[in-house]
C-alpha cells in the first residue's frame, strides 16, 4: 500500500498548483499520475515538460504511440498502458498498433516494428545498442535525430511509470476500460 498523495489542487504543494492548473487546461481534469507527481513540484514540471518535448519531437502518431506503448508495456505499467491506449485513440492512432502493443504481437508496419525493437533494445540495454541494431533502425528510413528522441521519450517514461509503480497510481475512471495487466 502507498503512503503518496494523490493531491489536488487544493492539497498540492503552491510550487505545482500552476502545474496543475496546466492539467486541467490540457486534460479537463487531473489526471492521478500528475496529483501524485505534484508532491514533488520539479518531478511534475520534468515530467510535463518532457511530455512536451516528446510529443514534439519529429516522430508522428503512431511512431510516438509505439515508443510510449513499447515503453509502458516493458516496464509493465499497469497505468501508462490504459492511458495511452486511450491517448492512442485520441491522436487516431490504428487500433492494430495500439493492440498489437497491449499484446505483444507484430505490428502492422515492418518500419514501427523496426521502431518497436529499437526502442526495446536501448529500454533493456540501457542504450547499449549494437551498430547492426542502430543501421537496421536507420535502413527502416528512421535517421540519427529519431534514435535520439527515442530516449527522450524513456525519459518521460520512466518518471511515469516508476512513480506509477511506488505510488501504485490507481487508473482515471476514463481509462478504466483499457485496463492491462502483463
Amino acid at each position: 500500500m502507498s503512503t503518496l498523495t494523490i493531491h489536488t489542487l487544493e492539497t498540492a504543494p503552491a510550487e505545482s498548483k500552476p502545474l496543475l492548473e496546466n492539467s486541467v487546461k490540457s486534460f479537463g481534469s487531473i489526471p492521478n499520475l500528475h496529483g501524485v507527481l505534484a508532491e514533488s513540484p520539479g518531478l511534475l514540471k520534468a515530467y510535463q515538460s518532457l511530455h512536451e518535448l516528446f510529443v514534439n519531437s519529429s516522430f508522428n502518431n503512431d511512431e510516438l504511440t509505439v515508443v510510449w506503448q513499447t515503453i509502458n508495456v516493458e516496464h509493465a505499467c499497469h497505468y501508462c498502458v490504459p492511458a495511452h491506449t486511450a491517448i492512442a485513440k485520441m491522436m487516431k492512432v490504428d487500433d492494430a498498433i495500439t493492440e498489437a502493443l497491449r499484446n505483444g504481437t507484430k505490428l502492422p508496419s515492418e518500419k514501427l516494428q523496426v521502431l518497436h525493437e529499437t526502442t526495446l533494445k536501448v529500454v533493456r540495454e540501457r542504450g547499449n545498442i549494437s551498430e547492426e541494431d542502430i543501421q537496421a533502425f536507420y535502413e527502416a528510413g528512421y535517421e540519427k535525430r529519431q534514435l535520439l528522441e527515442i530516449v527522450l521519450g524513456l525519459s518521460q517514461k520512466v518518471i511515469s511509470n516508476y512513480v506509477n509503480h511506488i505510488a501504485e497510481t490507481p487508473v482515471d475512471a476514463p481509462f478504466q476500460k483499457f485496463a492491462w495487466k502483463k
